[in-house]
């Protein structure tokens, strides 16, 4: 099972990570003004991650992959690695999917 993992940004914003059940990174959040809107951040991608039309893929100008996470308003509340080719974006898709909705959630 995978793990979504709550801290603090070097510059006092809150966020999040989802790893897989390898300890990859697969999903980050973006910076968040206080603690609850993260925890809301977390329900979000728990929500919405088992809904593929959720995610947004896209390659980059330097070609590697990339995707992000949509809630229903269309706001992005995560966004994954850089992936070398459009099948290990795809895969790493399919691990968010897997991982986010049962994921334990632990402050490191």
């Amino acid at each position: 099972m995978g793990k979504f993992e709550k801290y603090t940004g070097s510059n006092g914003d809150y966020r999040f990570r989802l790893k897989a059940r390898n300890g990859q990174n697969i999903l980050s959040s973006e910076g968040y003004t206080t603690s609850a809107a993260r925890d809301n951040g977390i329900e979000s991608v728990k929500k919405n991650s088992s809904d593929e039309n959720r995610y947004d893929l896209k390659e980059g100008a330097s070609g590697k992959w990339h995707f992000n996470l949509k809630a229903t308003n269309g706001q992005v509340i995560g966004s994954s690695q850089s992936y070398a080719s459009q099948n290990s974006a795809l895969a790493g898709i399919k691990s968010v999917m897997t991982n986010a909705p049962e994921a334990s959630i632990v402050e490191v």
